[in-house]
C-alpha cells in the first residue's frame, strides 16, 4: 500500500563473449522450431473500438524450448502497418518494461508518438511477454497485502516478512506448476525471434524501456546475427540482475536526496523546510520520526514514517515534486492537511503512458495478480543468485540501512525468491559487440545512472545518449525535438550509431515517461 498511497512516480511516469544462437540443448531443436517461426498469423482487427489498422493475432511457441515437441503457450501480438513502400526498412518491436508490463497496445499508442520519417521506415510490433497480460498469463491468487512487497526491517516484523515470502512463493508454484519455471527473460527473448521468423523478417529491430533494456541485450546476446536497429531506454544493468537492481534503488536515491536538500535550502522562502542542507535533513528526518512514533492523518490514511521513506524514495529524483510533498505531510503532521488522498502534488496520480491494455478489450483479463506474479517469475527465475538463508536477508538489511538510510533496509529484505525452485537455466552473461544504443537520464529513479553505465559497459559496441540533469524514468518521447529523440530518431532511420558518447541537455520542460505507482516493485 506504501507506494500506492504515497508516492509520485514520477517519470517514465526498470561479461562473456558472444555465444551461439542456440544453446546446444536446442541445435538439435532447430527442426522441429520451424513449425513455430512458419506459423500465418490471422490477423484480425483487435477490438471494433479501435481503429481496422490496429491488428491482433495469436501464435504458439514452445513452453521450453529444449523440448519444442512438447508443451505450447499462446503468445499475442499486434501490429500497426505503417510502412511506406519503396521506404521500408523492416519491423520495430516493442516493450514496455516490467518485468510483467503489457506491450500489445505499444504499436497504437506509438503510432502517434513517433516521427513521421521513423513510421515509414517500419512496421510497428507489440506483444505481451509470455506469462503477462493474453500471453498464457501467470497468476498465484495473491491478495492485495501480498502484493505489497515494500517492506521495511524490523527485528519484530523480520519474521512475518520471512512467512509473506515463503507464503508467495508457494503460491505461485502451486498455481503455475510445470510453466512457472519457463517464464524467464531468456525464453521471452527466444519468442521475439519466433515473432521475427512469423514476420518474415531476417532481422529485428526494436524499442525497449526499463526491464525491456535487458531483455533486449539478451536478445542481443543469444541471437547477434540477428539484431538489427536496438534502442535500450533507461538501462538494467546485467551484472546486477537481480537482486542487485533492486538494491541500486537505495544506492541510487542517496545521493538524489542530497541534491534534494539543496535544491530546497535554496527554495526556502517557497517551502519553508530549511535554509540549508542540513536543516532541510533534519526536518525530513523529524517528520519521519514524528510518523513513526503517531501515524499521519491524512485523507482518511495513516501514513507511517515507512510509507514516507518508501513513498518519497522515487520523488526525490525530481526535486520540486519531493518538497511540495513534504511540505503537505508536514501541514498533515500539524493538523492542516488538504484532505486529499495521496499527498501526491496536484492532488493525483500521475497518468501512465502505457496503461492496461486495451488491446481485444472484450477478451478474457488476465489474473487481477498477474502484474506481481509475472514480476516474482522474472526476477527470481532468471537467475539462482538469490540468497537462500533468511538471515542473510536480514544481515543485508541491517546493513543497508545504515549505509543507505532512505530505502536500504527496503532494499535488501527477504523476497519470494529465497523460497522459489532453483531455476531451469544459468543466468544469461551479457558481454558482446553488437551495435546497439542507450539511453539514460542522469536523474533515473528505476535505473540509476550507475545501471545506464553498466549496460553500455556490458555492450562493448553500444553508444550512449546521456541526458545530462535529465529527470524521470524513459528518456525517448518520439518527436519532442529533444537532443536525445534526435539521436534515437537518427539511428532508428539510418541504422548509423554516434561516433561517440553523446550528452544532451534535458528537453524544456520535459519529464519522462508517466507511469502509475505499483505495490510491487517495477523497472
Amino acid at each position: 500500500m506504501r507506494i500506492g498511497r504515497l508516492a509520485p512516480l514520477l517519470a517514465v511516469g526498470v561479461t562473456a563473449t558472444l555465444v551461439p544462437a542456440l544453446a546446444p540443448a536446442q541445435a538439435s531443436a532447430a527442426e522441429p522450431l520451424r513449425r513455430f517461426e512458419s506459423q500465418k498469423p490471422d490477423w484480425r482487427r483487435c477490438d471494433a473500438s479501435q481503429p481496422a489498422a490496429f491488428q491482433c493475432a495469436t501464435i504458439q511457441v514452445p513452453l521450453d524450448y529444449s523440448r519444442p515437441d512438447g508443451k505450447t503457450i499462446k503468445l499475442a501480438i499486434s501490429r500497426v502497418k505503417t510502412s511506406v513502400p519503396g521506404k521500408r526498412h523492416g519491423a520495430l518491436l516493442f516493450n514496455p518494461g516490467g518485468p510483467g508490463g503489457e506491450g500489445l497496445d505499444m504499436p497504437f499508442v506509438l503510432k502517434d508518438m513517433l516521427p513521421k520519417k521513423v513510421r515509414e521506415q517500419y512496421d510497428l510490433i507489440g506483444f505481451d511477454p509470455r506469462g503477462v497480460g493474453r500471453s498464457s498469463p501467470v497468476g498465484c491468487r495473491l491478495t492485495a497485502a501480498e502484493e505489497n512487497s515494500e517492506r521495511p526491517y524490523k527485528a519484530e516484523t523480520f519474521s512475518r516478512d520471512v512467512k509473506w515470502a515463503r507464503t508467495v512463493a508457494d503460491k505461485c508454484r502451486t498455481r503455475n506448476g510445470d510453466k512457472l519455471p519457463y517464464i524467464t527473460t531468456r525464453n521471452t527473448a527466444r519468442d521475439m525471434d519466433v515473432i521475427r521468423a512469423v514476420l518474415g523478417e531476417k532481422k529485428l529491430s526494436y524499442l525497449g524501456y526499463s526491464y525491456g533494456t535487458y531483455l533486449g541485450a539478451v536478445y542481443a546476446q543469444l541471437f547477434p546475427e540477428r539484431t538489427d536497429r536496438f534502442v535500450l531506454d533507461s538501462a538494467v544493468d546485467p551484472a546486477r540482475v537481480w537482486r542487485g537492481m533492486i538494491q541500486i534503488w537505495a544506492e541510487g536515491s542517496e545521493p538524489a536526496f542530497t541534491r534534494w536538500t539543496k535544491w530546497t535550502a535554496q527554495r526556502h522562502r517557497t517551502y519553508q523546510l530549511g535554509k540549508t542542507p542540513s536543516q532541510v535533513r533534519k526536518t525530513f528526518w523529524n517528520l519521519v520520526r514524528r510518523a513513526d512514533r503517531t501515524p499521519i492523518e491524512e485523507g482518511g490514511q495513516k501514513i507511517t514514517g515507512d510509507d514516507i521513506r518508501a513513498g518519497l524514495r522515487q520523488a526525490f529524483f525530481s526535486p520540486q515534486y519531493a518538497a511540495e510533498a513534504v511540505v503537505d505531510l508536514k501541514k498533515a503532521a500539524a493538523g492542516h492537511g488538504s484532505g486529499r488522498s495521496g499527498l501526491l502534488p496536484g492532488g493525483s496520480d500521475p497518468a501512465p503512458r502505457w496503461s492496461a491494455s486495451t488491446a481485444a478489450s472484450s477478451a478474457a483479463q488476465p489474473p487481477a495478480d498477474n502484474g506481481s506474479a509475472a514480476f516474482w517469475s522474472v526476477v527470481c527465475g532468471d537467475t539462482a543468485a538469490w540468497p537462500r538463508d533468511p538471515e542473510q536477508y536480514r544481515r543485508d538489511a541491517i546493513r543497508d540501512k545504515a549505509k543507505y538510510p532512505l530505502y536500504g533496509d527496503f532494499a535488501s529484505n527477504i523476497t519470494p525468491c529465497a523460497f522459489w525452485d532453483k531455476p531451469a537455466e544459468p543466468v544469461t552473461a551479457v558481454g558482446n559487440k553488437v551495435p546497439l544504443l542507450v539511453v539514460q537520464n542522469q536523474w533515473d529513479s528505476q535505473t540509476p545512472l550507475a545501471s545506464g553505465i553498466g549496460m553500455h559497459r556490458a555492450l562493448k559496441g553500444s553508444r550512449m545518449v546521456y541526458v545530462k540533469g535529465g529527470e524521470g524514468h524513459g528518456v525517448y518521447s518520439g518527436d519532442s525535438g529533444s537532443c536525445a529523440d534526435r539521436a534515437v530518431n537518427a539511428y532508428l532511420t539510418t541504422g548509423k550509431l554516434p561516433s561517440r558518447d553523446v550528452t544532451c541537455k534535458p528537453a524544456a520542460g520535459g519529464q519522462g515517461l508517466g507511469v502509475k505507482p505499483s505495490l510491487t516493485p517495477r523497472l
